[in-house]
């Protein structure tokens, strides 16, 4: 369950400089704001920072933008920087919905999603991150060759994810449903603390891998490549 009330964690986020407190000027030139011209990759509900962290400490010659919601799960990340500052590293606290008034069409390379919140009940379907709507937003915010990651322990989440791929205009570069044992995809893995967690549980970690590469002739539909994804 994640921390929603710390007494003063906005107005420690807002004298942070790890944080981005107008992000909305940063658009189109994100750039700007890091010391290095690398490509610029975000993860989206990125919790406490140890996926983005562990990734900005492993690549750094990649920008790295946190985005997160809630002011006392930032806050943990927050501190996080404090202890082990890395210049490759921005944090935003901001709603997944104003992605593109904060990136400028095609300024993002990569978007991670891990372990996003399933919205379990249909009428908060569009809530969901993997879901079409938001797919049009990555869209518009990725360059050409961008990718989105998905990760999840949710197979139903998991499952309604890919049944949203059809006429999104992105790909399947990479699917499981176990990443742990698939010796490949799990080689250079960059495990949260929600995915130590569960894998020590037992559960199974799924993820995929979206492309916007344009479709071959063959198409893209999602129930052809994956006929028995209904037996999620």
């Amino acid at each position: 369950m994640r921390l929603k009330n710390i007494p003063g964690s906005r107005e420690s986020i807002a004298g942070s400089p790890f944080v981005v407190q107008a992000p909305e000027l940063c658009r189109g030139r994100w750039r700007e704001v890091f010391k290095t011209p690398g490509p610029l990759y975000a993860e989206i509900g990125m919790g406490k920072g140890k996926f983005l962290m562990e990734m900005a400490r492993r690549y750094p010659d990649i920008n790295f933008i946190g985005i997160e919601k809630y002011s006392s799960v930032l806050l943990r990340a927050v501190q996080k920087m404090e202890e082990d500052p890395l210049p490759n590293v921005r944090l935003v606290r901001m709603e997944a919905e104003d992605l593109e008034s904060v990136f400028s069409p095609g300024e993002l390379t990569r978007i991670y999603l891990n372990f996003s919140d399933p919205w379990p009940k249909d009428r908060h379907a569009k809530r969901r991150l993997p879901s079409a709507a938001f797919l049009a937003r990555y869209a518009r915010v990725l360059c050409p060759e961008g990718e989105v990651e998905f990760k999840t322990d949710n197979r139903d989440l998991f499952a309604f994810a890919l049944g949203e791929l059809e006429g999104s205009g992105f790909q399947i570069r990479e699917l499981t449903y176990d990443l742990h044992r698939d010796e490949r995809l799990c080689r250079d893995n960059v495990t949260t603390e929600y995915e130590e967690r569960f894998s020590a549980a037992g559960r199974p970690i799924c993820k995929y891998i979206l492309s916007r590469r344009e479709e071959s002739k063959e198409g893209n539909h999602v129930s052809a490549l994956f006929p028995d994804m209904g037996d999620l």
